[in-house]
């Protein structure tokens, strides 16, 4: 057998091609060796990356459509600097944090490693499953390795006493 051919029976070995290995000996199992350990190699990858969150169990934050009105009357929480109110918009867990007197920044609860739901912590934030830490402003500062919560944009209304999301 030349190079050539050599090449393509690996090749061929390499896809599982059921058929493609006729006339070469096969082991009892029916399976190549090479076929073995790049289908091993394959299960491995997509069970590191179903554990870091970025298989089917991450979950992207919903996005909003159109946009929700809160009052702050409601939310005596935001009557201060760095105060939080949880709220929920269109069915989702929301933080609005109150940045500066005049601005706020509302943040999807939703963790985006694997989808739980962060609490408020003395920081900030925190994922009760896996210990990401987030600052008040959604940013990740700590705990397992992700990216910062996603953020909606706000507008607020000193004179009606309110703060518009999305």
């Amino acid at each position: 057998m030349n190079r050539a051919e050599v090449a393509t029976v690996d090749e061929r070995a390499m896809t599982g091609c059921e058929g493609c290995n006729a006339g070469r000996s096969m082991p009892a199992s029916g399976i190549g060796r090479r076929v073995f350990i790049a289908q091993g190699a394959l299960m491995a990858a997509a069970a590191a990356l179903v554990a870091c969150g970025v298989g089917e169990n991450a979950t992207a934050p919903s996005s909003l459509s159109g946009t929700t009105t809160i009052k702050l009357s409601d939310q005596p929480s935001l009557a201060s600097v760095g105060g939080i109110a949880l709220v929920t918009i269109q069915s989702s867990p929301f933080a609005v944090v109150r940045i500066d007197p005049t601005t706020f920044v509302a943040l999807s609860r939703i963790c985006p490693h694997q989808g739980s739901t962060v609490n408020v912590s003395a920081s900030g934030f925190l994922c009760p499953n896996h210990g990401a830490q987030f600052n008040a402003s959604g940013t990740w500062t700590g705990g397992e390795r992700t990216s910062s919560l996603h953020s909606y944009a706000t507008s607020y209304d000193a004179v009606a006493g309110t703060i518009t999301v999305g």
